[in-house]
């Protein structure tokens, strides 16, 4: 077995059929906030199977953190970053 050399810090997305129609735009905003915050080596953005949280789309997750947030827009990606990534 071989260990992936992996960030710690990962945005999960979820890719569920409503969230999905989401995850386009909200995807490059989040890379584009990381990598302005100079934190694109240190998190990565991955997609996840549907959460069954569809009524709250988009959904994503944070991790380490194991935070949830629901409704996410392009708009919140920066404080998004700002609270959960570079403040810690």
């Amino acid at each position: 077995m071989k260990k992936i050399d992996a960030p710690e810090k990962v945005i999960f997305m979820c890719d569920g059929k409503k969230c999905g129609r989401y995850n386009k735009s909200l995807r490059k905003c989040f890379k584009e906030e990381l990598k302005e915050a100079g934190l694109k080596k240190d998190v990565d953005i991955v997609r996840m199977e549907c959460t069954d949280n569809c009524k709250q789309a988009p959904v994503i997750c944070l991790q380490p953190q194991n935070v949830w947030l629901a409704e996410v827009n392009e708009k919140g990606a920066k404080e998004i970053v700002n609270q959960y990534f570079i403040k810690e």
